[in-house]
């Protein structure tokens, strides 16, 4: 895995994609901790010579603009944690605005592109638009582990057409994770959430044969509430992996925690 410390960024625009999918209320962030997480990679680029490109997605618009998924409101916040001016790209990521502007980045600037997810290809892994993405900076460093695992353009797309690292954020959670595969203490308790099983499946599968206890939470667990036959009412789940979810329970009795 190539990391930060033997990449040369030196005048180099680094597009970086992380994760700030941060909880707003009322156009201001509640909760900076996803945005903090990334200054160390942050700030190695800029003390490298570099200008930063920041591109991430905020919830599940539903292609197009929406102004409640906007990253705007996270320029005060970044502002704050890197105690630096930041430049918002409102145009569309795959805009020829956007692209103008990227070009007049001078070392040590960061700008913020609007939500990638704004883009309809950006889901769906599309090489046009990973292109595009590409052509606004001269390197690119993944720094989102949330999103790490998904193939959309901003993640895995431009990593195709750049030089690519992974920032600091991502090297220190391979690293949890690999001692967690090969070298865990027992007892082993995974606590794993998201809305999604189709997600998360291949993690659970890989997981559940090492793991002493797997905690599932978040909107996936209805899939398997439901699937042992439980009442859900009207919340999230997946109708197509009832059945999957039924053969986990049945493979590793006792295994999967649900809530209650």
């Amino acid at each position: 895995m190539n990391t930060l410390d033997n990449f040369d960024v030196a005048g180099k625009r680094v597009l970086v994609r992380v994760d700030y999918n941060v909880p707003l209320k009322d156009g201001v962030v509640q909760d900076d901790t996803r945005i903090t997480a990334s200054l160390p990679t942050l700030n190695k680029l800029l003390e490298g010579g570099a200008s930063i490109i920041l591109m991430s997605h905020l919830g599940r618009p539903k292609g197009g603009y929406e102004a409640k998924f906007s990253l705007e409101p996270l320029v005060p916040a970044l502002e704050k944690a890197l105690n630096k001016k930041i430049k918002f790209i409102s145009s569309l990521p795959l805009s020829a605005e956007t692209l103008a502007t990227a070009q007049t980045l001078q070392p040590g600037e960061i700008a913020l592109l609007e939500n990638v997810r704004f883009e309809e290809g950006e889901e769906k892994n599309d090489k046009t638009l990973s292109e595009t993405l590409a052509k606004l900076g001269d390197a690119f460093v993944l720094d989102a582990f949330g999103s790490a695992h998904r193939a959309h353009s901003s993640v895995s797309g431009v990593a195709e057409f750049l030089p690519s690292a992974a920032g600091y954020l991502l090297e220190k959670e391979v690293k949890a994770l690999g001692q967690l595969l090969e070298h865990p203490n027992p007892p082993y308790v995974v606590i794993i959430g998201g809305a999604k099983v189709s997600d998360k499946l291949l993690v659970i599968e890989n997981l559940l044969p090492r793991v002493d206890k797997m905690l599932i939470g978040g909107g996936m667990a209805y899939t398997f509430v439901k699937a042992q036959g439980g009442t859900i009412g009207k919340s999230i789940h997946e109708d197509d992996f009832l059945e999957k979810a039924r053969e986990l329970l049945g493979k590793y009795p006792g295994k999967i925690v649900l809530p209650s």
